[in-house]
């Protein structure tokens, strides 16, 4: 077993960590002895791709994370990098989400809000990112007294100028906290369907936070508000509960598509609904890693999803927490899946074609994937 493949604990922090913060590739411990595989990841570094399940708060930098820090120093998390390797090592999922937490608490002004988007849409664009769908909470922030009208602006500023300046597409996805309960729920789905606040750039709704204690079905009135104002539903289910959230989540919540469903693989009935309906799963095996959700990479359900039948994109969740990118994700794809250049490019195709961009777009990303394999295939 790979020190990556291994749960991170308290037991060996520092070397966790050191990868979590990018002075180790965690790609390096898939195969680095395996030239085929490098070969795959240069591969991979210029593969032009679509990302449709990554946080907007999950997605800060160590960088940003010190940066924010220092502006905030009230806050419990470090602004010493040094301090931070141990700050961002967690023991369990509830653990990762008080850490968390912690640095949603650093986003206090529209200003805070428009860097840290900002800076996520450049670190996209860095690894070929075209398109991305970024879930934003925005209750995390009006309830700290952001102006609700000056986080739409910080966003959007902030999208508008990074695909002008970096080419990158960005959706948001507005999500309920679900540990906040149903006053969240109710200023979450207010938010994203008041035409004098909601974002242009807003495409669909979704419910993120710890599952367990955190039933689906209460929050059915708020996902049908949102579907009637044309958003699309994405929830998180089966993450860290069995495979009856993701039920929940089809039938109450009218998912059309499911954030991780990794408990999806323990009911093969719910599997062959999922692949029967072309559900997709949003899959994160890195994420479920780090947060104890499966134990080994070698034990993740991915394989069972796709011998199923079942459509899935592969994502990168909260990135820098878990020591990740999307160019990660498809490298532990590739060796779970045993995929080549062929394979990772319909994968990259597969996440365009079940994303909510419109279809040029979808078009222009497909065609491009299309010619970069080819060029790169070509004797």
């Amino acid at each position: 077993m790979s020190p990556h493949d291994q749960p991170i604990t308290r037991a060996a922090p520092r070397e966790a960590c050191r990868r979590r913060f990018g002075e180790e590739p965690l790609t390096e411990h898939l195969d680095a002895s395996a030239a085929p595989l490098r070969d795959l990841h240069a591969f991979i570094a210029g593969l032009p791709k679509a990302e449709l399940h990554v946080h907007h708060v999950g997605s800060a930098s160590p960088r940003i994370v010190s940066e924010l820090a220092s502006r905030h120093p009230d806050s419990k998390v470090p602004s010493d990098p040094e301090a931070l390797v141990d700050f961002f090592t967690f023991t369990d999922f509830a653990h990762f989400i008080d850490v968390y937490l912690s640095v949603v608490d650093l986003i206090r002004t529209p200003e805070d809000v428009r860097l840290l988007t900002y800076e996520i849409a450049r670190d996209l664009a860095r690894q070929q990112v075209r398109y991305a769908e970024l879930t934003i909470t925005p209750w995390s922030s009006t309830r700290r007294n952001i102006d609700e009208r000056a986080f739409m602006d910080a966003i959007e500023d902030a999208r508008k100028s990074a695909e002008a300046e970096f080419g990158t597409v960005l959706r948001w996805c507005f999500d309920i906290p679900g540990e906040a309960g149903l006053e969240a729920a109710e200023e979450t789905v207010r938010l994203a369907t008041d035409d004098r606040l909601r974002p242009e750039g807003l495409v669909s709704f979704g419910l993120g936070g710890p599952e367990i204690g955190v039933e689906r079905p209460q929050f059915k009135p708020y996902f049908d508000r949102a579907i009637a104002a044309g958003l699309r539903s994405v929830p998180h289910a089966g993450e860290t509960t069995g495979p009856q959230t993701v039920w929940d989540a089809l039938t109450d919540l009218r998912a059309e598509r499911i954030g991780h469903g990794t408990s999806s693989a323990q009911d093969p009935k719910l599997l062959a609904h999922l692949a029967e309906h072309r559900i997709p799963l949003e899959v994160c095996p890195t994420s479920n890693i780090a947060t104890r959700a499966v134990r080994t990479l070698d034990e993740h359900p991915i394989k069972e999803f796709v011998q199923a039948g079942v459509v899935i994109t592969v994502n990168s969740d909260d990135p820098p927490m878990f020591g990740t990118d999307l160019n990660n994700e498809y490298a532990v794809a590739a060796r779970l899946l045993d995929l080549h250049e062929q394979g990772l490019a319909e994968l990259a195709k597969t996440a365009v074609d079940v994303s909510f961009l419109d279809e040029p777009g979808k078009a222009r990303i497909r065609q491009e994937i299309d010619s970069y394999t080819a060029s790169w295939l070509a004797p």
